[in-house]
């Protein structure tokens, strides 16, 4: 079983405060960037630069697409301590029904776009989303809003209602 310590939406993926705040606070050891466009996409490699750059070199860092996430991450080393970032609510419901044995999904930064409605400072979902939170929900995964480590959690359904 993956040594998974930590599972977070965050549309802007790594970047400083994932890093400072929640790799100290979660103890990972590898960030797993869980996301199709920074893993092959037209500009991954620009994508990745940024990122890697952004991690400080206190981790090591990897950038899987949803399905190769989903076929390898059992093979990942018990002393592995894994941060999967993805920055969508349906991508990581993907990974759940790939069968990555995430338990909990903190939600971080989901901006306010045209179509989505604003739930928090930093979290607008639309439709889509909220058929995903759903989706893990049902799949017995806990899902909190919760922005810094000691910012209370609070549960993204409460919000959603």
């Amino acid at each position: 079983m993956p040594n998974i310590v930590w599972t977070r939406i965050d549309e802007r993926l790594l970047h400083g405060q994932i890093r400072i705040t929640w790799g100290k606070h979660t103890g990972a050891n590898l960030i797993l960037v869980a996301n199709d466009a920074a893993a092959e996409g037209p500009n991954a490699a620009f994508m990745q630069a940024g990122m890697k750059a952004s991690a400080g070199g206190e981790y090591a860092v990897r950038f899987f697409t949803i399905q190769k996430t989903i076929d390898v991450i059992h093979k990942a080393s018990p002393a592995q301590k894994v941060f999967i970032l993805c920055n969508n609510p349906t991508d990581i419901a993907k990974l759940v029904e790939g069968g990555v044995p995430i338990k909990h999904v903190n939600i971080g930064n989901m901006h306010f776009h045209d179509g989505k409605k604003q739930l928090t400072k930093t979290v607008s979902v639309d439709e889509k989303d909220i058929e995903a939170f759903k989706k893990l929900v049902a799949a017995g995964v806990k899902c909190t809003v919760q922005n810094t480590p000691d910012a209370p959690e609070v549960d993204i359904m409460d919000l959603i209602k």
